[in-house]
């Protein structure tokens, strides 16, 4: 396990992705039509991302980030940047309650390397931005790649080939991340909710697949892609239920993977959805059996804009530290707000009182 020394807490965190603005909404419209042209939508891009992260600042939050403005997808748009990965159209997208998404997926169609990501251009234009704050950078999580690819069997016949490839483009990711001047790396991942889904894993079974099997193999490849990594270099998860247009996929407790993600998983921290009864209770975190991994606690929701009654959420903190040590808790949403261009129905005033009740709330929590 790690035995790096206790990183910072950040009290009122938040996960990464915010709602686009309309001038980034109407420039990527124009863009796709040919109405304007790459460097034009980066002008763009960079106006409004240099304009949320002074937002970010001004609300108290330390940790700021460039709401994914960039991107399309939480997590499509980084894994078709690696070599070996392309996008395509599928004609089906991902399910969610009442919703789906586009019809984007991906394969791997070549060996699996990381050489120069244009996310990388992303962080530094952030970091630039960020000033005396922490520019905190999101990225998928290297379960996503097997869970959400179609990988050519011709390409990688061997599966224990394939996710040591894996391990090792994400360990040059890391190192690339921090050379370029990141020490706080977030991990988003859907697979550990999927595996505490009863309904999930029988879709899985369904498919061919053994949970356990995935469990021991996201495990491996995750811990050999952080290892080693330098003392100063803060990565966190964030454990996601889904979230497109303010809807979800899975439900179900940490309880069927808490030993294995708390006891075992060698980063600094965790963003863990319980804004909603499907998340279950606080007994999950019993697993958590180091003094320097924190939790951030997802109670305030990014689905819809009524804000929580703070004392509720005051409690609902105290709860967690039958568990957690409260020197070890943080808040934030639930998730981001936009984990697809489209985003959740709220709005950007809305979206930015969210976040100002959580830097509130966290300072009379931890003052």
């Amino acid at each position: 396990m790690s035995t790096l020394k206790k990183k910072k807490i950040y009290r009122a965190d938040h996960v990464g992705s915010l709602l686009r603005s309309e001038k980034v909404k109407d420039a990527r419209r124009k863009f796709s039509e040919d109405a304007i042209d790459a460097e034009e939508l980066k002008r763009i891009e960079d106006e409004e991302i240099a304009r949320i992260v002074e937002k970010q600042k001004d609300l108290g939050l330390e940790a700021v980030t460039d709401g994914e403005f960039r991107r399309s997808w939480w997590h499509f748009d980084f894994l078709e940047g690696l070599t070996g990965v392309e996008g395509y159209w599928s004609g089906d997208g991902i399910a969610f309650k009442e919703k789906t998404t586009k019809s984007r997926a991906i394969k791997v169609v070549g060996k699996l390397d990381f050489n120069d990501h244009p996310m990388l251009r992303d962080f530094e234009y952030l970091k630039g931005q960020a000033g005396d704050h922490t520019a905190k950078f999101t990225i998928p999580s290297p379960s996503m790649l097997h869970f959400r690819g179609e990988i050519d069997p011709a390409v990688y016949p061997d599966e224990e080939v394939f996710f040591e490839d894996l391990a090792n483009a994400y360990k040059k990711a890391m190192d690339a991340f921090y050379n370029a001047g990141c020490r706080y790396l977030q991990l988003d991942d859907t697979a550990w909710a999927y595996l505490c889904s009863d309904e999930q894993k029988e879709q899985m079974k369904n498919k061919g697949l053994d949970p356990d099997h995935l469990i021991k193999k996201y495990l491996e490849t995750i811990n050999k892609a952080v290892a080693d990594r330098p003392a100063d270099f803060k990565i966190t998860m964030h454990i996601c239920r889904g979230n497109f247009r303010s809807t979800w996929i899975s439900s179900g407790g940490y309880e069927p993977v808490a030993k294995e993600i708390f006891g075992e998983l060698d980063i600094d921290g965790f963003f863990l959805e319980y804004d909603s009864d499907r998340a279950g209770d606080f007994k999950p975190l019993r697993h958590v059996n180091r003094d320097d991994l924190f939790i951030v606690l997802g109670l305030i929701t990014s689905k819809h804009g009524e804000l929580e009654d703070k004392d509720e959420i005051k409690k609902r903190i105290q709860e967690a530290t039958e568990y957690v040590p409260l020197e070890q808790l943080a808040l934030s949403p639930q998730c981001g707000f936009a984990s697809t261009e489209e985003g959740n129905l709220l709005t950007e005033e809305e979206q930015w009182n969210k976040l100002k009740h959580v830097v509130e709330i966290s300072r009379e929590v931890w003052s």
